[in-house]
């Protein structure tokens, strides 16, 4: 049976080192880092990532990425995945926000950061 697209997504995103996968409160997967949260599926069909509002506005001006389906003036993007492309497309999106968690947790725990705290 050939992989489904969320399957994909999942299937990939919890290979990324610190990632855990759990139920969203709204139906679908939740990706987080820790405690924060990179991005989640909602069913086959669309995937919602949070970003710094720059980034956010890039990918949509480049038509990578939608606002987000309810909360269009927030930071998240949504990304239609209506296909494996799709898929691959909503997957460099969550790396990018996987990406901009993991160098925020590393300034975080850095030693100069706690003893500028």
């Amino acid at each position: 049976m050939p992989e489904s697209r969320a399957g994909r997504i999942n299937r990939v995103v919890l290979t990324w080192p610190g990632v855990e996968g759990h139920p969203h409160r709204f139906g679908g997967t939740e990706y987080r880092l820790g405690r924060r949260e990179i991005g989640h599926v909602h069913g086959q069909s669309l995937v919602d990532v949070p970003l710094p509002r720059r980034v956010r506005d890039e990918l949509i001006a480049g038509g990578r990425a939608r606002p987000h389906h309810v909360l269009p003036e927030s930071g998240w993007v949504s990304v239609p995945v209506r296909s494996m492309e799709e898929a691959d497309a909503a997957l460099e999106i969550l790396r990018l926000s996987y990406d901009l968690a993991l160098s925020q947790l590393a300034k975080r725990s850095s030693p100069s950061a706690s003893a500028e705290g």
